[in-house]
C-alpha cells in the first residue's frame, strides 16, 4: 500500500513545488520512495500546465535538489486518494479544508511549518513570487526545517497503519 502527500500552494510554481522536490529527497534518503508518492498542486489554476518558476529551480538546483513540474490546480476529488495534503499557508489551509467532500478529508490537512521542531510561531511559508531570490531561499529552509518531521510523521502514520 502506499502513502500519498501532496503540497498545496496558490499558483503552484513557487512553494509547493519546491515542497514537492525536498521532501521527496528525504523520502528517498529514508529508503521509503517506493511506499510514499510525493505531489504538489495549486490552490488556482492560473499557471496549470507551466513548469517551476525558473528562481525556484535556481534555488533547488544550487542545494542540490532537482524538479521535473508542471503545474496543476487540485482537485476535490483527489482527496480519496491523497492520505495527507500539506498546505503552505493558513489561507492555502482553509480554501483546502473548505474543498474537502467530508469532515474526514479535511483533518488530512495540515500546515507545513506545524512539522518543524521546534514549531515556530508563525506557520505560513511566505510567497517568494513578488520578491528576488532570498525569498526563495527563506523558502527553501522553512521547507527543509519542516521535512524532517513531516517524514517522521509520515513514517510514524505508515507504522500504524502497517503499510
Amino acid at each position: 500500500m502506499t502513502y500519498r502527500v501532496s503540497f498545496v500552494c496558490t499558483g503552484n510554481i513557487c512553494r509547493s513545488p519546491m515542497a514537492e522536490s525536498v521532501f521527496r529527497a528525504r523520502v528517498e534518503e529514508a529508503g521509503l520512495g517506493d511506499r510514499v508518492e510525493v505531489e504538489s498542486a495549486g490552490t488556482g489554476g492560473w499557471h496549470e500546465g507551466d513548469g517551476a518558476d525558473p528562481r525556484a529551480v535556481a534555488v533547488l538546483a544550487e542545494h542540490g535538489y532537482g524538479t521535473d513540474h508542471v503545474a496543476r490546480r487540485f482537485q476535490a476529488s483527489w482527496f480519496a486518494r491523497l492520505d495527507l495534503v500539506i498546505a503552505l499557508d493558513s489561507g492555502h489551509r482553509k480554501t483546502l479544508r473548505r474543498l474537502a467532500p467530508t469532515e474526514q478529508d479535511a483533518q488530512k490537512v495540515h500546515l507545513l511549518r506545524s512539522y518543524a521542531r521546534p514549531s515556530p510561531d508563525d506557520l505560513d511559508v511566505p510567497d517568494p513570487y513578488y520578491g528576488g531570490l532570498d525569498g526563495f531561499e527563506e523558502c527553501l529552509e522553512m521547507v527543509e526545517a519542516a521535512s524532517e518531521g513531516l517524514l517522521a510523521a509520515v513514517r510514524e502514520e505508515m507504522e500504524g497503519r502497517a503499510i
